[in-house]
Protein backbone atom coordinates (compact mmCIF):
# COMPACT_ATOMS: atom_id res chain seq x y z
CA UNK A 1 0.00 0.00 0.00
CA UNK A 2 1.24 3.46 -0.82
CA UNK A 3 1.67 5.84 2.09
CA UNK A 4 2.38 9.49 2.58
CA UNK A 5 5.50 10.67 4.37
CA UNK A 6 4.75 11.40 8.00
CA UNK A 7 5.36 14.94 9.22
CA UNK A 8 7.92 13.93 11.91
CA UNK A 9 9.94 12.14 9.23
CA UNK A 10 9.92 15.25 7.06
CA UNK A 11 11.13 17.35 9.97
CA UNK A 12 13.96 14.92 10.67
CA UNK A 13 14.91 14.89 6.99
CA UNK A 14 15.04 18.68 6.84
CA UNK A 15 17.18 18.88 9.97
CA UNK A 16 19.55 16.26 8.60
CA UNK A 17 19.89 18.09 5.29
CA UNK A 18 20.49 21.37 7.07
CA UNK A 19 23.28 19.73 9.03
CA UNK A 20 24.84 18.48 5.76
CA UNK A 21 23.76 14.96 6.66
CA UNK A 22 25.07 12.40 9.11
CA UNK A 23 25.44 8.76 8.23
CA UNK A 24 22.76 7.53 10.59
CA UNK A 25 20.21 10.13 9.58
CA UNK A 26 18.28 11.04 6.46
CA UNK A 27 19.54 10.96 2.88
CA UNK A 28 22.76 12.77 2.10
CA UNK A 29 25.61 12.50 -0.37
CA UNK A 30 29.38 12.70 0.08
CA UNK A 31 31.12 15.98 0.65
CA UNK A 32 34.37 14.98 -1.02
CA UNK A 33 35.57 12.29 -3.38
CA UNK A 34 38.22 12.12 -6.06
CA UNK A 35 37.00 12.30 -9.65
CA UNK A 36 38.75 12.05 -12.99
CA UNK A 37 38.29 14.46 -15.86
CA UNK A 38 34.93 14.21 -17.59
CA UNK A 39 34.69 12.61 -21.01
CA UNK A 40 33.27 14.60 -23.87
CA UNK A 41 29.51 14.28 -24.20
CA UNK A 42 27.34 14.84 -27.21
CA UNK A 43 24.76 17.58 -26.85
CA UNK A 44 21.43 16.98 -28.51
CA UNK A 45 17.98 18.52 -28.42
CA UNK A 46 15.58 16.99 -25.94
CA UNK A 47 14.03 13.78 -27.22
CA UNK A 48 11.67 11.25 -25.75
CA UNK A 49 13.28 9.59 -22.74
CA UNK A 50 14.05 5.88 -23.03
CA UNK A 51 11.91 3.53 -20.98
CA UNK A 52 14.87 2.13 -19.04
CA UNK A 53 13.34 2.30 -15.59
CA UNK A 54 10.06 1.50 -13.96
CA UNK A 55 8.71 3.01 -10.77
CA UNK A 56 8.39 0.73 -7.77
CA UNK A 57 4.73 -0.18 -7.24
CA UNK A 58 5.21 0.49 -3.53
CA UNK A 59 6.57 3.96 -4.05
CA UNK A 60 5.62 6.84 -1.78
CA UNK A 61 2.71 8.87 -3.08
CA UNK A 62 3.12 12.45 -4.25
CA UNK A 63 2.36 14.84 -1.40
CA UNK A 64 -1.08 16.40 -2.12
CA UNK A 65 0.06 19.56 -0.33
CA UNK A 66 2.49 20.31 -3.15
CA UNK A 67 1.19 23.25 -5.20
CA UNK A 68 -0.11 22.67 -8.70
CA UNK A 69 1.84 24.34 -11.48
CA UNK A 70 0.23 27.18 -13.43
CA UNK A 71 2.15 28.46 -16.48
CA UNK A 72 2.86 32.15 -16.96
CA UNK A 73 3.11 34.20 -20.13
CA UNK A 74 6.21 35.48 -21.92
CA UNK A 75 8.64 32.60 -21.30
CA UNK A 76 10.84 31.75 -24.30
CA UNK A 77 14.49 31.25 -25.22
CA UNK A 78 17.23 28.64 -24.80
CA UNK A 79 18.78 26.98 -21.78
CA UNK A 80 20.97 23.97 -21.12
CA UNK A 81 21.62 21.34 -18.47
CA UNK A 82 25.00 19.64 -18.00
CA UNK A 83 25.72 17.03 -15.34
CA UNK A 84 24.59 13.78 -13.76
CA UNK A 85 23.90 10.64 -15.77
CA UNK A 86 21.66 9.47 -12.92
CA UNK A 87 19.47 12.54 -13.37
CA UNK A 88 19.66 12.60 -17.16
CA UNK A 89 16.40 10.73 -17.76
CA UNK A 90 14.58 12.78 -15.13
CA UNK A 91 15.87 16.07 -16.55
CA UNK A 92 14.73 14.95 -20.00
CA UNK A 93 11.24 14.14 -18.74
CA UNK A 94 11.02 17.48 -16.94
CA UNK A 95 12.22 19.25 -20.08
CA UNK A 96 9.52 17.55 -22.13
CA UNK A 97 6.86 18.60 -19.60
CA UNK A 98 8.26 22.15 -19.54
CA UNK A 99 8.17 22.43 -23.31
CA UNK A 100 4.49 21.48 -23.30
CA UNK A 101 3.89 24.57 -21.17
CA UNK A 102 6.39 26.70 -23.11
CA UNK A 103 6.83 25.47 -26.70
CA UNK A 104 9.08 28.45 -27.52
CA UNK A 105 11.77 27.26 -25.09
CA UNK A 106 14.60 25.12 -26.49
CA UNK A 107 16.39 22.89 -23.96
CA UNK A 108 19.70 21.04 -24.35
CA UNK A 109 20.51 18.12 -22.01
CA UNK A 110 23.96 16.56 -21.39
CA UNK A 111 24.36 13.67 -18.96
CA UNK A 112 28.05 12.74 -18.84
CA UNK A 113 28.38 12.67 -15.03
CA UNK A 114 28.06 14.86 -11.95
CA UNK A 115 31.64 16.11 -12.20
CA UNK A 116 30.78 17.87 -15.47
CA UNK A 117 28.20 20.13 -13.78
CA UNK A 118 30.43 22.45 -11.67
CA UNK A 119 32.75 23.57 -14.51
CA UNK A 120 29.77 24.08 -16.82
CA UNK A 121 28.08 26.34 -14.26
CA UNK A 122 31.33 28.15 -13.48
CA UNK A 123 32.12 28.74 -17.15
CA UNK A 124 28.55 29.82 -17.85
CA UNK A 125 27.94 27.13 -20.47
CA UNK A 126 24.94 25.65 -18.61
CA UNK A 127 21.97 27.05 -16.72
CA UNK A 128 21.48 23.93 -14.63
CA UNK A 129 23.94 21.47 -13.10
CA UNK A 130 22.17 18.26 -12.03
CA UNK A 131 24.27 16.27 -9.55
CA UNK A 132 23.78 13.03 -7.64
CA UNK A 133 26.15 14.33 -4.95
CA UNK A 134 26.83 17.73 -3.36
CA UNK A 135 29.59 19.84 -4.90
CA UNK A 136 33.05 19.36 -3.44
CA UNK A 137 34.75 22.21 -1.62
CA UNK A 138 37.14 22.89 -4.50
CA UNK A 139 34.25 22.99 -6.99
CA UNK A 140 32.40 25.53 -4.87
CA UNK A 141 35.57 27.58 -4.41
CA UNK A 142 36.20 27.73 -8.17
CA UNK A 143 32.66 29.03 -8.71
CA UNK A 144 32.93 31.51 -5.83
CA UNK A 145 36.26 32.88 -7.08
CA UNK A 146 34.59 33.82 -10.36
CA UNK A 147 31.25 35.14 -9.12
CA UNK A 148 31.83 36.18 -5.51
CA UNK A 149 29.08 33.93 -4.14
CA UNK A 150 28.33 30.21 -3.92
CA UNK A 151 26.15 28.20 -6.31
CA UNK A 152 22.68 27.31 -5.08
CA UNK A 153 21.84 23.63 -4.54
CA UNK A 154 18.21 22.68 -5.09
CA UNK A 155 17.04 19.26 -3.92
CA UNK A 156 14.72 17.80 -6.56
CA UNK A 157 14.22 14.14 -5.59
CA UNK A 158 15.24 11.44 -3.12
CA UNK A 159 17.06 8.31 -4.25
CA UNK A 160 18.35 5.09 -2.75
CA UNK A 161 21.55 3.63 -4.16
CA UNK A 162 20.92 -0.10 -4.46
CA UNK A 163 23.31 -3.03 -4.38
CA UNK A 164 21.99 -5.32 -7.11
CA UNK A 165 22.39 -9.03 -7.76
CA UNK A 166 20.92 -11.27 -10.44
CA UNK A 167 17.25 -12.12 -9.82
CA UNK A 168 18.17 -15.79 -9.34
CA UNK A 169 20.78 -15.12 -6.64
CA UNK A 170 19.47 -16.46 -3.28
CA UNK A 171 21.55 -14.19 -0.99
CA UNK A 172 19.30 -12.69 1.73
CA UNK A 173 21.21 -9.45 2.23
CA UNK A 174 24.59 -7.91 3.04
CA UNK A 175 26.10 -5.58 5.62
CA UNK A 176 27.99 -2.46 4.61
CA UNK A 177 31.28 -4.00 5.88
CA UNK A 178 30.62 -6.98 3.59
CA UNK A 179 29.82 -4.73 0.63
CA UNK A 180 33.06 -2.87 1.32
CA UNK A 181 35.08 -6.10 1.51
CA UNK A 182 33.61 -7.21 -1.83
CA UNK A 183 34.23 -3.98 -3.75
CA UNK A 184 37.25 -2.39 -2.08
CA UNK A 185 40.91 -3.22 -1.67
CA UNK A 186 41.17 -1.28 1.59
CA UNK A 187 38.24 -2.52 3.78
CA UNK A 188 37.94 0.77 5.67
CA UNK A 189 34.43 -0.12 6.86
CA UNK A 190 35.87 -2.76 9.19
CA UNK A 191 35.63 -6.04 7.30
CA UNK A 192 37.94 -8.68 8.76
CA UNK A 193 38.96 -10.25 5.45
CA UNK A 194 38.79 -9.83 1.71
CA UNK A 195 35.66 -11.35 0.15
CA UNK A 196 36.06 -12.82 -3.34
CA UNK A 197 33.42 -15.56 -3.76
CA UNK A 198 29.74 -16.00 -2.99
CA UNK A 199 30.64 -18.71 -0.50
CA UNK A 200 32.41 -16.01 1.55
CA UNK A 201 29.01 -14.43 2.31
CA UNK A 202 27.20 -17.66 3.15
CA UNK A 203 26.02 -19.19 -0.12
CA UNK A 204 26.47 -22.94 -0.49
CA UNK A 205 26.38 -25.60 -3.19
CA UNK A 206 27.24 -24.48 -6.70
CA UNK A 207 27.13 -20.84 -5.60
CA UNK A 208 29.94 -21.19 -3.05
CA UNK A 209 32.76 -21.33 -5.61
CA UNK A 210 31.42 -18.60 -7.91
CA UNK A 211 33.67 -15.50 -7.82
CA UNK A 212 32.01 -12.10 -7.58
CA UNK A 213 31.62 -10.42 -10.94
CA UNK A 214 31.53 -6.75 -9.92
CA UNK A 215 30.02 -3.84 -11.83
CA UNK A 216 30.03 -0.14 -11.03
CA UNK A 217 30.22 3.37 -12.45
CA UNK A 218 33.25 5.30 -13.70
CA UNK A 219 34.95 7.92 -11.55
CA UNK A 220 33.29 10.92 -13.22
CA UNK A 221 29.95 9.74 -11.85
CA UNK A 222 28.40 11.11 -8.66
CA UNK A 223 27.08 7.59 -8.04
CA UNK A 224 30.67 6.31 -8.01
CA UNK A 225 31.63 9.02 -5.54
CA UNK A 226 28.66 8.40 -3.28
CA UNK A 227 29.30 4.64 -3.18
CA UNK A 228 33.01 5.20 -2.51
CA UNK A 229 32.21 7.57 0.36
CA UNK A 230 29.38 5.65 2.01
CA UNK A 231 29.77 1.97 1.09
CA UNK A 232 33.59 1.85 1.00
CA UNK A 233 34.09 4.35 3.85
CA UNK A 234 36.25 6.46 1.49
CA UNK A 235 38.34 3.42 0.56
CA UNK A 236 39.65 2.41 -2.85
CA UNK A 237 37.85 0.24 -5.38
CA UNK A 238 39.38 -3.05 -6.45
CA UNK A 239 40.84 -2.95 -9.95
CA UNK A 240 38.56 -5.87 -10.89
CA UNK A 241 35.37 -3.76 -10.73
CA UNK A 242 33.98 -3.46 -14.27
CA UNK A 243 33.28 0.25 -14.76
CA UNK A 244 30.21 1.07 -16.83
CA UNK A 245 29.38 4.36 -18.62
CA UNK A 246 25.84 4.59 -17.26
CA UNK A 247 23.53 3.41 -14.48
CA UNK A 248 21.36 1.36 -16.83
CA UNK A 249 24.46 -0.42 -18.15
CA UNK A 250 25.31 -1.62 -14.64
CA UNK A 251 21.87 -3.14 -14.13
CA UNK A 252 21.82 -4.69 -17.59
CA UNK A 253 25.19 -6.36 -16.98
CA UNK A 254 24.01 -7.81 -13.66
CA UNK A 255 20.83 -9.17 -15.22
CA UNK A 256 22.85 -11.28 -17.67
CA UNK A 257 25.32 -12.83 -15.18
CA UNK A 258 24.38 -15.12 -12.29
CA UNK A 259 27.46 -14.25 -10.22
CA UNK A 260 27.22 -10.50 -10.75
CA UNK A 261 26.91 -7.79 -8.11
CA UNK A 262 26.89 -4.05 -8.65
CA UNK A 263 25.50 -0.71 -7.56
CA UNK A 264 23.14 1.76 -9.21
CA UNK A 265 20.20 3.97 -8.33
CA UNK A 266 17.05 2.24 -7.11
CA UNK A 267 15.18 3.91 -9.95
CA UNK A 268 17.08 1.68 -12.41
CA UNK A 269 15.69 -1.57 -11.03
CA UNK A 270 14.45 -4.04 -13.66
CA UNK A 271 12.84 -7.48 -13.57
CA UNK A 272 16.23 -9.11 -14.15
CA UNK A 273 17.81 -8.00 -10.86
CA UNK A 274 17.17 -7.85 -7.11
CA UNK A 275 18.01 -4.90 -4.87
CA UNK A 276 19.57 -6.40 -1.75
CA UNK A 277 18.43 -5.43 1.75
CA UNK A 278 21.40 -3.92 3.60
CA UNK A 279 22.47 -3.40 7.20
CA UNK A 280 24.87 -0.80 8.54
CA UNK A 281 26.88 -3.36 10.53
CA UNK A 282 27.39 -7.13 10.72
CA UNK A 283 24.63 -8.77 12.74
CA UNK A 284 22.14 -5.92 12.42
CA UNK A 285 18.76 -6.46 10.71
CA UNK A 286 18.68 -5.91 6.98
CA UNK A 287 16.70 -2.92 5.69
CA UNK A 288 14.89 -3.13 2.37
CA UNK A 289 15.95 -0.77 -0.41
CA UNK A 290 12.68 1.16 -0.73
CA UNK A 291 11.64 4.76 -1.18
CA UNK A 292 10.09 4.96 2.28
CA UNK A 293 13.27 3.64 3.92
CA UNK A 294 15.25 6.14 1.84
CA UNK A 295 13.13 9.03 3.13
CA UNK A 296 13.45 8.00 6.77
CA UNK A 297 17.17 7.31 6.43
CA UNK A 298 16.71 3.72 7.67
CA UNK A 299 18.24 2.40 4.45
CA UNK A 300 22.04 2.89 4.63
CA UNK A 301 22.57 4.22 1.09
CA UNK A 302 20.04 7.06 0.74
CA UNK A 303 20.70 10.41 -0.92
CA UNK A 304 19.15 13.62 -2.16
CA UNK A 305 19.51 14.43 -5.88
CA UNK A 306 20.34 18.06 -6.67
CA UNK A 307 20.16 20.58 -9.48
CA UNK A 308 22.66 23.41 -9.01
CA UNK A 309 22.04 26.88 -10.38
CA UNK A 310 23.87 30.20 -10.54
CA UNK A 311 21.71 32.52 -8.43
CA UNK A 312 23.17 35.85 -7.36
CA UNK A 313 22.18 37.03 -3.87
CA UNK A 314 19.10 39.27 -3.79
CA UNK A 315 18.55 38.82 -7.54
CA UNK A 316 15.84 36.65 -9.09
CA UNK A 317 16.60 33.89 -11.53
CA UNK A 318 15.64 34.44 -15.15
CA UNK A 319 11.97 33.74 -15.93
CA UNK A 320 12.94 30.52 -17.75
CA UNK A 321 14.92 29.25 -14.76
CA UNK A 322 12.34 30.39 -12.22
CA UNK A 323 9.48 28.64 -13.99
CA UNK A 324 11.52 25.47 -14.50
CA UNK A 325 12.16 25.16 -10.76
CA UNK A 326 8.60 26.17 -9.94
CA UNK A 327 7.40 23.30 -12.14
CA UNK A 328 9.94 20.78 -10.78
CA UNK A 329 8.99 21.60 -7.18
CA UNK A 330 5.27 21.43 -7.92
CA UNK A 331 2.85 18.53 -7.78
CA UNK A 332 3.23 17.91 -11.53
CA UNK A 333 7.02 17.99 -11.30
CA UNK A 334 7.13 15.51 -8.43
CA UNK A 335 4.69 13.21 -10.23
CA UNK A 336 7.40 12.96 -12.90
CA UNK A 337 9.87 12.00 -10.14
CA UNK A 338 7.58 9.19 -9.01
CA UNK A 339 6.98 7.93 -12.55
CA UNK A 340 10.73 7.79 -13.15
CA UNK A 341 11.22 5.50 -10.15
CA UNK A 342 12.53 7.99 -7.59
CA UNK A 343 10.97 9.25 -4.36
CA UNK A 344 9.15 12.61 -4.60
CA UNK A 345 9.95 15.40 -2.17
CA UNK A 346 7.44 16.13 0.58
CA UNK A 347 5.93 19.63 0.39
CA UNK A 348 7.75 20.87 3.51
CA UNK A 349 11.08 20.12 1.88
CA UNK A 350 10.06 21.40 -1.55
CA UNK A 351 8.82 24.61 0.09
CA UNK A 352 12.22 25.11 1.69
CA UNK A 353 13.94 24.95 -1.70
CA UNK A 354 11.36 27.22 -3.32
CA UNK A 355 11.95 29.73 -0.55
CA UNK A 356 15.73 29.61 -1.04
CA UNK A 357 15.16 30.39 -4.73
CA UNK A 358 12.79 33.24 -3.94
CA UNK A 359 9.89 31.36 -5.52
CA UNK A 360 6.62 31.82 -3.67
Amino acid sequence: MKRLIAAPVVAALMLALAACGKKDEAPTAPASTTSAAAPAAETAPVASAPAEKTADEGSTTVDPDLPGYEPVSGVSGNFSSVGSDTLNNLMTLWAEAYQKFYPNVNIQIQGAGSSTAPPALTEGTANFGPMSRPMKDQEIQAFEQKYGYKPTAVGVAIDALAVYVNKDNPIEGLSIPQVDAIFSATRKCGGAQDLTRWGDVGLTGDWASKPFQMYGRNSVSGTYGYFKENALCKGDFKSTVNEQPGSASVVQSISTSLAAIGYSGLGYKTSGVRALPLSRADGEPYVEASDENAVTGAYPLSRVLFVYVNKAPNKPLSPMETEFFRMVLSRQGQEVVQKDGYTPLPEKLAARFRSELGIE
